[in-house]
């Protein structure tokens, strides 16, 4: 990321140029890892840019949320970070609200949340929030260099032919499933599923 002016905050350009990029590399099969780093110096990502916020309307706003939530699906960091939202009065509207409870507790959610507290990786690591936190190289390319090392490792215990075997019999349980037809018709009614556990 290199948007220097702006400390890498998200923007509506920025968010479409990262969406792209993203689909770029999802039908890309020789792609098995994904790091975002940073070409400003000492910043990975401001959060959302709040000076583009400040100029839209509430229509507008809204509609920026949720495309950042919907990018916040596709990706996760493990730089030094926090939703600090709340030390603007703001909440956190990406859906921080709802991943950070599940990956941390409800305890220590609230308390990062409502202090806007940033964390470090080493942090975040021993917190459950990440798996590896790896400190910089020289290169500036240390987590690539874990990513690589962990595929290394994985790679010799795939067999993909087995995997797909296992998924298959795990899907043909959930085929005969009331929650799943329920909820293929909720998606066809255009409404929430009522899932009962059958």
């Amino acid at each position: 990321m290199n948007r220097p002016h702006a400390r890498n905050s998200l923007g509506k350009v920025f968010v479409n140029e990262l969406f792209s990029a993203l689909e770029q590399l999802r039908f890309d099969e020789k792609v098995r890892v994904v790091v975002f780093k940073s070409e400003v110096q000492g910043v990975f990502c401001a959060g959302a840019d709040l000076k583009e916020r400040a100029k839209m309307d509430d229509a507008e706003v809204e509609h920026f949320v949720k495309r950042l939530r919907s990018l916040m699906d596709e990706i996760a960091s493990s730089a030094k970070m926090g939703l600090i939202e709340t030390t603007r009065g703001l909440l956190p509207g990406a859906g921080g609200t709802q991943r950070l409870p599940r990956c941390v507790g409800i305890g220590l959610a609230k308390e990062l949340i409502f202090t806007g507290r940033q964390i470090d990786g080493q942090q975040a690591f021993s917190m459950g929030l990440v798996n590896h936190a790896v400190p910089q190289n020289s290169n500036g390319d240390a987590a690539y260099q874990r990513a690589l090392a962990l595929a290394k490792e994985i790679l010799p215990q795939v067999d993909i032919a087995s995997g797909m075997a296992i998924e298959g019999m795990c899907y043909a349980q959930n085929i005969p499933t009331r929650d799943r037809q329920e909820g293929m018709a909720a998606f066809r009614e255009k409404r929430p599923p009522q899932f009962i556990g059958k």
